[in-house]
């Protein structure tokens, strides 16, 4: 069976399997083999620069700068990690990279890509890793500088099975409503939205259900943004107003908004969930544990490890990375608290369609997910 929405859109592009019973599905996404420890070059010198959200965002930046550590740790170096404090950070921050010696340079999202381009066109002989970003500014379909390697992923696989799980919830609590919203209306946010959507529908396909989702239309492309990615009045008004529709599962996309969701859901005094995104937010931020129903990952820090280490052996790979469930890029964590309370027969149904989204017999086209420019 094909899922399929509408044709993939033009722009910049982006964001263990389940963690019960899904967990044997495929290897971590690897970019080379062996153990690197001492035979980096001793020169080598690893550097992040993290966008404007920071290194404690829970989320991306948060995800980067672990996956970075364990390289550094790993090969015993001590990185350069530049924290930008907003979006006139990225260029100066490259720049100081550039100065300081750094043999690979990681820039974390899309907002860094205009400002990575620069750099590495300019500097050739550096390596350089961008997350959720294609580096292709000019929209060609080709990356815009030859020693920029993307690291991307597919998360609409897993958001598909987070949507699953969400309507199933839902049909279970006799709402039948579910919610989502976003920071910047951007394709590695959007993408978490249409997986998202499309597995509700194909809940109600399934079940013969109605469970509904407001903030998104996956057909028009339209729903409810904030605007950017903090945490702050704005966050919380427009998770309120996906929260006065009634839903009692709702999934933020867009790091720190997830606080602004909570202290909505909070405020309202009802008993709707959460669904975390990009790490596992149960873990990330255990404040909010108790209302978090389940979280839709990628695996950032595998991805930034590997391409560290692959970079610290002169091995470095320019061609892109796409995380999927097939290569345990994109995962949904496990359900914590609610375990005991899922719908009977839950995570087998949820195993069955990650088994058959690797096996291609269900595609989750979004006009959002990676595809190479």
């Amino acid at each position: 069976m094909t899922i399929s929405t509408t044709k993939k859109l033009l722009g910049i592009t982006v964001a263990a399997g389940v963690i019960f019973s899904l967990a044997g599905c495929g290897q971590a996404p690897a970019e080379s083999g062996g153990d690197a420890g001492g035979d980096a070059a001793s020169d080598f010198l690893p550097c992040l620069i993290s966008d404007a959200g920071g290194w404690n965002d829970k989320s991306f930046n948060q995800s980067a700068k672990e996956g970075m550590d364990s390289a550094a740790d790993e090969l015993g170096v001590k990185p350069l990690e530049f924290e930008s404090a907003n979006d006139n950070d990225y260029a100066p921050n490259l720049e100081t990279a550039v100065s300081e010696g750094c043999s690979l340079i990681v820039s974390v999202g899309f907002k860094l890509s205009a400002a990575t381009v620069e750099s590495a066109l300019a500097n050739p002989e550096i390596d350089y890793a961008i997350i959720d970003d294609w580096a292709d500014n000019d929209f060609d379909g080709e990356v815009d500088a030859p020693n920029i390697k993307p690291l991307v992923f597919d998360t609409a696989q897993a958001a598909y099975l987070g949507g699953y799980a969400s309507a199933a919830w839902s049909a279970q609590s006799g709402v039948n409503k579910v919610g989502t919203f976003g920071g910047m209306q951007i394709p590695s946010v959007a993408v978490f939205m249409d997986g998202f959507q499309l597995g509700v529908e194909k809940y109600n396909e399934d079940k013969s259900a109605g469970v509904e989702v407001f903030g998104w239309d996956v057909a028009t492309q339209k729903g409810s943004f904030t605007g950017g990615f903090d945490a702050n009045d704005t966050a919380k008004q427009t998770a309120q107003g996906v929260l006065d529709q009634g839903v009692d599962v709702l999934l933020p996309v867009g790091g720190p908004v997830y606080q602004s969701a909570a202290a909505a859901i909070a405020d309202s005094g009802k008993d709707t969930l959460l669904v975390g995104v990009d790490s596992d937010l149960a873990v990330a931020d255990p404040s909010v544990a108790g209302v978090t129903l389940f979280s839709i990952m990628k695996a950032i820090d595998v991805a930034v490890h590997d391409a560290t280490i692959s970079a610290s052996e002169g091995d470095f790979d320019f061609a892109p990375y796409v995380g999927t469930l097939e290569n345990e890029g994109v995962k949904l964590s496990g359900f914590g608290d609610f375990e005991g309370d899922l719908p009977e027969g839950l995570t087998d149904e949820l195993a069955a369609l990650q088994e058959q989204i690797i096996a291609g017999d269900i595609t989750v086209e979004s006009p959002n997910s990676p595809n190479a420019p």
